[in-house]
């Protein structure tokens, strides 16, 4: 096995909010990337000392930018038109993840790689609202590869594969990767 990085517990979040982002893409350069915008957010909470789901939220958005989602968009992600054209906007959808996150005021903002709160910020500033639960962050694509001692950090599906954890549910549905992050969360945050 790698070697890992010894954790004491003052080092390890009480409660995590994993949140992953789904967003308008196209494989052709239709959607630049600095005009992507979130369709879907997928959020579970859990908390020490074994990591537990409490609480999920799901929730589709509506995009303005590019409303028609592409078809290598819908492909990867299975994601339908039908899907964000009944959606909030932004505003509205973060404001219900907002609310939602009020009974969890100590959770801690967690997603594998940092797209997803640079996606949160961009997508804040194209709506002029404010993410108040974007800090603090943690990386748990750098904090995974920093306790197993890898050169760089891997994506979630290698990392469930190395494991030898099967994906449950869909790759690239934003509460399917939240779902299948926070059972990474004892292997990331394991205390010796």
């Amino acid at each position: 096995m790698i070697g890992h990085l010894q954790r004491s517990d003052k080092d390890v979040p009480a409660r995590c909010l994993v949140i992953d982002l789904e967003a308008t893409c196209s494989d052709d350069g239709a959607v630049p990337r600095d005009e992507m915008e979130i369709i879907e957010i997928g959020a579970v909470i859990a908390d020490r000392p074994n990591w537990a789901p409490l609480a999920e939220f799901q929730t589709f958005v509506r995009p303005v930018r590019h409303p028609e989602l592409t078809p290598f968009c819908r492909e990867l992600t299975g994601i339908e038109q039908c899907d964000v054209d009944a959606a909030l906007q932004f505003p509205a959808a973060l404001a219900s993840l907002t609310d939602w996150l009020a009974e969890w005021p100590d959770a801690v903002f967690c997603s594998w790689g940092g797209y997803d709160l640079r996606q949160f910020r961009r997508d804040c500033q194209l709506h002029n609202v404010t993410c108040s639960f974007a800090e603090p962050h943690i990386n748990l694509k750098e904090e995974y590869a920093a306790r197993f001692q890898l050169k760089r950090g891997r994506g979630l599906q290698w990392v469930l594969d190395d494991r030898g954890i099967p994906f449950d549910g869909r790759p690239h549905r934003g509460i399917d990767d939240a779902r299948n992050i926070v059972r990474l969360l004892p292997l990331i945050f394991a205390i010796e």
